[in-house]
């Protein structure tokens, strides 16, 4: 089946499905799919002080970071409204935050108000590197998730390819839904608080 791609919103141009949704959700389900998440953006993060700082700015504990552990996390207006949600993982040198489309232009524009003098460096590398959905039993985050350069991203996608299905949007959607994982712009809006949602406690 050929590819259907989503037609508007901040999917656009993303595949929505292969041509038979139903199986694509069980191979999903299986642990046996793979998704192309590389419209998503993403800003990295360096500086001795990144994590301490992140934590400042964040719901989440991000002090102590372990290293390949992926974490979800919230920035709030001074209401307890939620500015921005993303998914993130430090690599010991590194943290990479992964944005919904759209949306790390205004993320890095805050980020870069807040650095005062730590020592932190913050970029958009969204040409650099893309996200994929890799194959395995979904985790509380929707992943797991592969971090990629994008000269390695044909490759990557053959080598998922060879023992998983290739899936949409769609079946992704329709599992974040299941599971409850609201989704910023979709699920929520500019009066959404976290703990309303179940973001929180």
């Amino acid at each position: 089946m050929s590819a259907v791609l989503v037609e508007a919103g901040p999917d656009k141009g993303a595949v929505w499905h292969f041509g038979e949704p139903t199986k694509e959700q069980r191979a999903l389900e299986a642990g046996l799919a793979w998704a192309d998440l590389s419209h998503h953006e993403i800003i990295s993060i360096t500086g001795e002080d990144r994590l301490t700082w992140l934590h400042s700015l964040t719901t989440q504990h991000l002090e102590n970071l372990t290293p390949g552990l992926w974490q979800q996390a919230l920035i709030l207006d001074p209401k307890g409204h939620i500015e921005h949600q993303f998914n993130l993982v430090d690599d010991g040198k590194t943290t990479w935050l992964v944005l919904d489309p759209g949306r790390a232009a205004e993320l890095l524009l805050h980020l870069q108000k807040m650095r005062f003098m730590l020592r932190v460096d913050v970029k958009d590398v969204s040409n650099e590197y893309a996200i994929l959905r890799a194959p395995g039993i979904t985790d509380d985050l929707g992943g797991p998730f592969a971090l990629v350069p994008r000269a390695e991203l044909d490759e990557m996608k053959e080598t998922f390819s060879a023992t998983a299905m290739q899936v949409g949007t769609w079946a992704l959607d329709a599992q974040r839904v299941a599971a409850g994982r609201p989704r910023i712009g979709f699920d929520t809006d500019h009066k959404s608080i976290p703990n309303e949602v179940g973001l929180l406690n």
